[in-house]
């Protein structure tokens, strides 16, 4: 039995397959433990299964988690007390950084401290050579030295990051069998990144090192209260306790806890990845190649952009930390459900990215003393009087009317306040889209949004307006598609290596780049092997290249014509290429899959010809700045080929959409929602 867990910042939600269907369910995070809501809505699931059916063919539990915990802890600032070991004479390479500066024109930025303070940064009187070559050897006495000089410091965990060591890990493999001997939980560069560019790669190898202790906790917790979650109450006395959790990586696959607690830097990005895992699955349903994800939760929104495979890039930046480990190209802005409005200095009204989150939450939640952009969508009608999660989270849109009206500054009315609000956060995302899709040479005018996350419906339409996108692609289990993503996620393990190669010189000797290419891959099946994946693999390669003299790198596909690939790429980003100039290789990359087994789709009953959509009411709210009256639709009465126009809400256990004036929606065979602008109808769907 499978079942895929996604803990937001508001809601922890978890989808599972019971008699073949896909099920849903949401309960409250808790920020403090997250374990304790993974434990709470996996008791949920188990009383849907049933005892019997738990147990029968005495099967065991695959737990799949997407969490936040390592977001949060480098966001906080709350991770592990860590010390450096280095190459003596680069312990301040944390400190100085790169040139590049994050605002140009500002200048009062604060920049990041260092996770790991002066005091914690150790030299090691060690040296290799840019090839690897030994200029000095690191000896036993000094090995000794640094061990002692580490226990003084009382760390929690250890990073070591020693000079070209990605050309040759011994001097960095000495000094870890020493350090975990002595007991520290150890973070060495070689494992965890073996590229080039010392800054990233201590970046990467401190930030592992600082969420190792927490996320191995925090798995060890999940393990156990799971496991009494699950397998509590009357049971077969030959029943046996089979619990296996993976996590998922912000690569798209998932990786065993095992391995996630050794390498936690892996999953910055685990929720949103299986976000984005998710909408390209309803993409690939819908029929649509050219989408840009939206994934707006409680408390931030997730958007990225897919043109027929997933997107990941080795340049990311986590808390203002260089997070050089593949991630899906996902960009985050603090604007979600519980994103708290506030007046500036100037007056000015601005959303986020502080959030209510689920403590005390929103206003409409009973405990919340200021707005959001909820209680904004509550004040303006959007939820009617059944609150959310199907009738059984009651709001109180009264409740955040009256506390609204205090706080609404210089707006008219309140109506007016809330719709500010709204105004504001669409335009914070808006600008999140443009900067994944514009500013890297793609048109939205050509991509379809697929809208999810809780209150991903209620702003899909306004954004898709804005970027007169082709239309909206709501799926199935909008507010949990993350957590459908997470599920149907494979095993995917990624391994590197930095060869600086000119192209001449490998086209010359292809048969080279063959050689260095199958050390890795007999490492990723072997990888694979351990994480008990290795019946279905897929191998991907692909080449980091750059222009000789050039300080950034694209990745192509290592098959067929890689040198015009990377021209045609280059072009794409950055408007130009130069045919005539020397290219090189950086990197190779191999990233190996597992395929798991997978839910699939399930067709919807087929709508009558002829027959009408089915109403379930009429709601009062304002839509446009107009009050009107919308048709409420509840989405599990829909049938394949239904189809209705707006003024509309459409309501579901997981999630809120909003049809306005204008706008058709059509229902797919597979109960997934294509919203387009009248005038367009189905442009872009499946023939129904």
């Amino acid at each position: 039995m499978r079942i895929a867990i996604d803990t937001g910042g508001t809601f922890t939600d978890c989808v599972f397959v019971r008699d073949g269907k896909l099920q849903i369910l949401k309960v409250p995070s808790q920020r403090a433990t997250p374990e304790e809501a993974i434990a709470a809505a996996v008791r949920r699931a188990r009383k849907q299964f049933g005892a019997r059916q738990v147990f029968s063919d005495d099967r065991g539990l695959d737990l799949v988690c997407g969490t936040t915990v390592g977001t949060n802890a480098l966001l906080e600032r709350r991770g592990a007390r860590v010390v450096l070991v280095t190459t003596a004479g680069f312990e301040d390479v944390l400190e100085i950084g790169r040139q590049a500066r994050t605002k140009l024109y500002d200048f009062f930025v604060d920049k990041a401290e260092p996770l790991v303070p002066a005091p914690g940064r150790i030299g090691a009187h060690e040296r290799l050579a840019w090839d690897g070559s030994t200029i000095r050897k690191l000896t036993r006495q000094e090995i000794g030295r640094i061990v002692r000089l580490v226990r003084r410091a009382k760390p929690e965990a250890v990073a070591i990051c020693f000079l070209f060591s990605f050309r040759n890990p011994q001097h960095e493999k000495w000094m870890a069998d020493a350090l975990r001997e002595a007991g520290y939980l150890t973070s060495v560069s070689h494992e965890i990144l073996p590229e080039f560019r010392e800054y990233e790669r201590s970046s990467t190898t401190v930030v592992n090192a600082y969420l190792t202790p927490l996320i191995s906790g925090y798995l060890r917790g999940t393990q156990s209260r799971v496991s009494t979650a699950w397998y509590s109450g009357p049971r077969p006395k030959a029943a046996t306790t089979k619990l296996r959790v993976h996590v998922m990586q912000s690569n798209g696959g998932i990786i065993s806890a095992e391995k996630a607690a050794r390498q936690p830097v892996t999953t910055i990005l685990s929720g949103p990845a299986g976000g984005v895992t998710g909408a390209a699955y309803a993409a690939e349903l819908a029929g649509l190649d050219k989408v840009i994800t939206f994934d707006m939760g409680g408390t931030s929104t997730d958007v990225a952009l897919l043109s027929g495979e997933l997107r990941t890039t080795s340049e990311s930046i986590a808390a203002g930390f260089p997070v050089a480990v593949p991630m899906l190209e996902i960009h985050t802005v603090g604007a979600g459900g519980g994103s708290i409005a506030r007046f500036d200095r100037g007056g000015a009204l601005r959303v986020g990215p502080e959030s209510a989150g689920a403590e005390p939450g929103p206003i409409c939640y009973g405990r919340g003393e200021r707005a959001t952009v909820t209680d904004a969508h509550a004040v303006l009608g959007h939820f009617g009087e059944t609150g959310l999660l199907g009738g059984s989270f009651a709001l109180d849109a009264a409740l955040a009317r009256r506390m609204m009206e205090k706080a609404r500054g210089a707006f008219r009315t309140v109506e007016e306040f809330a719709e500010g609000i709204l105004a504001v956060a669409n335009a914070v995302m808006e600008k999140a889209i443009r900067v994944i899709s514009v500013e890297r040479g793609h048109d939205p005018r050509d991509y379809t949004l697929v809208a999810f996350g809780g209150a991903g419906g209620l702003h899909a339409c306004g954004l898709a307006s804005a970027l007169e996108m082709r239309g909206v692609l709501l799926p199935i289990f909008p507010g949990g598609l993350s957590a459908l993503g997470i599920l149907r996620a494979d095993v995917v393990r990624e391994f590197s290596r930095t060869v600086l190669l000119a192209v001449g010189e490998a086209k010359r000797s292809v048969g080279g780049l063959r050689r260095i290419f199958g050390p890795l891959e007999i490492e990723a099946r072997r990888a694979l092997q351990q994480e008990g994946s290795a019946s279905k693999i897929r191998i991907e390669r692909r080449l980091d290249m750059r222009y000789a003299g050039q300080a950034y790198e694209l990745s192509v596909p290592a098959s067929g014509d890689f040198v015009s690939a990377f021209h045609r790429v280059h072009e794409q980003r950055y408007g130009y290429h130069d045919a005539k100039r020397a290219v090189e290789i950086v990197n190779l990359r191999v990233r190996a899959t597992g395929i798991t087994e997978k839910p699939q789709g399930e067709k919807i009953a087929r709508a009558p010809k002829g027959s009408r959509v089915r109403v379930a009411g009429s709601l009062d709210c304002v839509l446009d700045e107009k009050r009107r009256a919308a048709a409420l639709i509840a989405r599990e009465e829909l049938r394949s080929g239904d189809s209705f126009a707006g003024p509309a809400v459409i309501s579901e256990y997981s999630a809120t959409t909003l049809v306005p004036e204008g706008w058709r929606a059509n229902v797919d065979d597979f109960g997934q929602i294509l919203l387009t602008t009248t005038g367009k109808p189905g442009r872009h769907a499946r023939n129904n």
